[in-house]
This record gives C-alpha cells, structure tokens and sequence, in this order.
C-alpha cells in the first residue's frame, strides 16, 4: 500500500456519508486521493471534502480501479453486491452496513477494543458495527479489560436517524402537527393526529416511545436485539456470553442513549470503575448527579465520544455496574468508527 492511499467513499451523498466526508476533513490527513461514489443519479454532483469540491462518480466496477481502501455507507444489499466487487479490483473494504458482520471470516472491529482485528481478512473486508453496539462497547470494553464480563442487560434509548432520513422527516412532521396542542392527555390523540404518518415506525414517535427497532425475529424479539447480542459477543470474543437486549425508540433527532447492567467475575468499585472509564480512550466521564451532571442526547450530539454517567455499583450485587451511556451514532455510531478503521488499515505496512 502507498504512503498516501486511494480512498473511495461509496454512499458519499447518503446520511452516513456526509457525515464521514465533514470527518474526513477534520481528522489527520492521512489519503491520498478521495474518490467519492453514489448511485447513478447522484453521478455529476460536487460534495466538499478537505476544502475541496469533489464530483461524484457513479457506483461501476471501474469506479474501484486504483483504490486502496473502499468506505461503504450504503445499504445492506448494495454492499453485499459491491463489496466484493470492491475487493476484486484491489480495494480493503470497510463496511459499515450489516452485510458482513456475522460472517465468521470478516472482523468486526472497534479500533478502541480489538484494533488488532482488523489485520486479518480472509474475505477482504472489514465490518464495523450498528450504532446502538457502538454506543457503549468502547467504555464496555474497557471495563471487560479490567473485570472480566460475564452478563450483560441493556436497554437502548434510540434516536430516529438511526432509521435513516426518513425517521428525522417523520419525527419533525409529527412534532409540527402535535406542537402546540393538548395532544398527549388522551388515550390514542396522538395516532389519531398523526394517523398514517408513521413513517418508518410501528407508531408515532413523537410525544411517546416505542419498544421496537428492526424487524421481527423468533420468539418476539427484534432483529436490531439480536445484533447488539450477536456483535457484542463478536467484538469481545466472548461467544456465549448472556446478553438481554431491549430497544426503544425515542423522540431525540440524533445521538442514542443506553442503560447498561453488567455483571464480572468479581467484586467492583465505583471508584475504581469510574477511573477506568475516565481514562478509556475514545471516552469521557460525565457523572454528578448531585449538580445535575450526566450525559443526554441534546449535550452529545455531535461530538465524537462515547459519553458515559450515572455510575452505580448494583445494590444487590457486588460484581454488577449500572450505567447510562450516549453516543452520536451518526459519527462514533457509524463514520466516525468506519474512517478510524480505514486509518488503522492505511498504517499497515507490508
């Protein structure tokens, strides 16, 4: 691999993409080129990136030639098509979607947790997670390091981008047809103000939450559960690991929100766990409740962190921590992940 490498962003006009191109061009310059790549109908357009207008290519076979490394934001299905395609033509791919993260010979990478990963890719790709995942693995990895996880129960606090444009369109109309009113006093007022306006979601989001992200699995779980199970097992080679997941959609435009109860192999502190926290790379500390001082969505939102308060040793028992975590998931939950594992494989040296 060259000193300066060929980067190509596939999805450059997409949510995820122009968040990566602002990270791109706010982080250490470590590329060469930057190819920027969308479908067909974006082909033609200019997007800034490093302080300059770039045109967008059209998403082809060729439009890989004398790539390096390939940053996919795109679909599920368009990247199970084009990542290999990608890889033929000489490109590493890191792919943010949930094309590949399950397949046992493609890693899935937190730089921050498993850098080292990332070096072995028999397939040619590298997987990075979903973004409810991301919003705590850095800091529970972290702890994992220090105590040893042996149980995990989380539930997630997630913000309608992560259901892409049309979740912020649908949460915005909702929030302009509900402002104002008495709406909210009365059983169904607001699904009848909203009616079929719920956009991506089973009910309307605004002025409620909804237990539900993804689509069904066994036994009434969510496929968005199973993901944070499967990934977190995965991303901490920890393959029967417990883990009971519940996902909730909240009103909040961008940043997810958990709360984590973890169990170790032994005793922990609350000191001792909150110095791990405050030193963990990629992870700030935010915790004093008795000044109203912890993290929320509207403090987080776009900053790159995972953010992490509330921290309590469980009341019942010794080994377990309890913590309230917040993480943009447009930047660490997504860009922010994908472009520091580009720039971990840009630092290879054959």
């Amino acid at each position: 691999m060259t000193a300066r490498p060929t980067l190509a962003v596939v999805g450059a006009t997409g949510a995820v993409g122009t968040v990566l191109l602002r990270i791109l061009s706010q982080r250490a310059d470590v590329w060469g080129d930057i190819r920027l790549i969308a479908s067909p109908r974006s082909a033609g357009r200019k997007l800034a990136v490093r302080g300059e207008e770039v045109e967008v290519l059209a998403l082809a076979e060729e439009a890989f030639d004398g790539v390096d490394i390939a940053l996919f934001a795109v679909p599920d299905e368009i990247a199970a098509q084009w990542a290999p395609v990608a890889v033929a033509r000489g490109a590493v791919v890191v792919d943010d979607s949930g094309a590949f993260r399950t397949d046992p010979e493609v890693p899935l990478v937190v730089p921050e947790v498993n850098a080292h990963a990332a070096r072995r890719r028999p397939r040619g790709i590298v997987s990075s997670p979903d973004c409810t995942t991301l919003t705590m693995i850095v800091a529970l990895g972290a702890l994992h390091s220090a105590f040893g996880l042996r149980e995990l129960v989380v539930s997630s606090y997630q913000a309608v981008s992560g259901a892409g444009r049309a979740g912020v369109e649908t949460l915005r109309r909702q929030l302009s047809q509900v402002a104002g009113t008495e709406l909210g006093t009365s059983p169904g007022d607001v699904r009848r103000a909203v009616g079929d306006g719920t956009g991506p979601f089973p009910d309307p989001v605004a002025l409620n939450v909804v237990p539900w992200a993804g689509s069904l699995c066994d036994e009434g779980w969510s496929s968005e559960e199973m993901r944070v199970r499967e990934e977190t097992r995965k991303i901490l080679g920890l393959s029967r690991l417990p883990v009971a997941v519940t996902c909730v959609r909240v009103p909040v435009i961008t940043t997810h929100s958990l709360t984590v109860h973890a169990r170790f192999e032994g005793e922990v502190t609350v000191d001792r766990a909150r110095e791990i926290i405050a030193t963990a790379p990629g992870v700030v500390l935010c915790d004093d409740p008795a000044t109203g001082e912890f993290p929320t969505p509207a403090d987080v939102v776009g900053t790159d962190p995972t953010w992490v308060g509330r921290v309590r040793r469980a009341l019942d028992d010794p080994t377990a921590l309890e913590l309230f975590v917040c993480g943009d998931n447009l930047r660490k939950g997504a860009a922010l992940n994908a472009a520091q594992i580009a720039e971990l494989i840009a630092a290879e040296t054959d």
